[in-house]
């Protein structure tokens, strides 16, 4: 492993609050009664879905700042990312806001890159607030990656269904906050590398960043001297149910057992019996919603103590894919703890 590859301390920081924007399909499903705000038409009072896709992130921010009594002149720096180029649902979803921006393309890993940066600017004390905010929508993705939704193209059984959701974090520093206002303390955390290996099928992006996947989590648990037994969970978003069966046969080959630990967001945001979703969901929006609205609540009231949540990305383009290049993959990593285990 590089040896400037290291677990960065980001003691002290903590989320405060957090909030959901999903559709309807997301509202449906087993963890449908947990998300802030949902719309049966996926539609969110817009004209177009990209529009509908800025709505829920607007959404999703000003409940989240909302919840926790701050104004966008409190939060010194805002990370946002989605799924379309140049990520116009943020730009446009967060026009209003007048917060200094960083715009991120992580694909379905840009949570955790949204909140691993947004972690760094507050335990640095760069920022007293700071805020991280994501989306996707499945039509909108599907008209920019594979066809409009119209054409009724035909769904492998290793593809996952892009979530139609917005998530928001706003995180602090533990000396602004009292303890009542935690949600979970955000230990330290580990930005993953660019792993490819050949995948060149789009519509099996869980085979494409499985191996990004384990190459994160092999590498934190080296650093840390840890292994799966330690956490309650080891949560990644999303490597579908196809990503997390290849998952675990790494780790297994590199002689690490971690089935019993292992969870994902895209297959819990879904009920795969009734909903027709194959191997899961995926998208920025998955694993946002999934942490926003189910994870973080159960941190804080400490049914959860201390977690590992990794947001996978598949770093493919429309160009890149119709050139036939493999896909590139990412897997940023958040140590989390429940306030009740205590804040460092």
């Amino acid at each position: 492993m590089n040896p400037n590859r290291k677990i960065i301390n980001t003691a002290g920081t903590v989320i405060i609050s957090s909030a959901s924007a999903v559709g309807g399909k997301e509202y449906e499903g087993p963890l449908g009664a947990c998300f802030d705000f949902h719309d049966p038409d996926d539609r969110f009072g817009q004209k177009t879905f990209e529009k509908s896709e800025s709505e829920m992130q607007r959404l999703a921010l000003a409940s989240a700042m909302g919840k926790c009594s701050l104004t966008p002149s409190d939060i010194g720096a805002l990370f946002a990312g989605d799924l379309l180029n140049q990520c116009v649902s943020s730009a446009y979803g967060l026009l209003e806001y007048d917060i200094p921006y960083f715009g991120l393309y992580g694909a379905c890993s840009t949570a955790a890159e949204g909140i691993i940066l947004a972690s760094v600017f507050v335990s640095n004390k760069l920022a007293d607030y700071a805020a991280a905010v994501t989306s996707s929508h499945n039509a909108a993705a599907e008209r920019q990656y594979r066809n409009p939704l119209e054409y009724g193209g035909q769904r492998t059984p290793t593809a996952q269904w892009t979530v139609t959701g917005a998530g928001a974090f706003v995180l602090a520093h533990n000396e602004n906050v009292t303890p009542d206002r935690v949600f979970a303390a955000v230990e330290d955390v580990f930005p993953g590398i660019v792993v490819e290996k050949g995948v060149t099928d789009a519509a099996n992006m869980g085979a494409a960043m499985a191996p990004a996947a384990c190459d994160t989590l092999l590498s934190f648990f080296e650093a840390s001297g840890t292994s799966p037994e330690d956490y309650d969970m080891v949560l990644s978003g999303d490597l579908g149910s196809e990503g997390q069966i290849i998952l675990g046969e790494l780790l297994a080959a590199s002689g690490v057992s971690a089935s019993e630990k292992l969870y994902d967001c895209g297959m819990m945001i879904y009920d795969a019996e009734s909903q027709d979703v194959h191997a899961g969901g995926s998208g920025c929006g998955c694993s946002a919603v999934v942490l926003a609205s189910h994870i973080l609540p159960k941190l804080k009231k400490g049914e959860l103590s201390n977690i590992l949540f990794y947001g996978t990305g598949a770093m493919m383009s429309p160009s890149s894919l119709k050139q036939g290049q493999a896909i590139p993959a990412v897997a940023h990593l958040l140590h989390l703890r429940s306030p009740k285990a205590g804040v460092k």
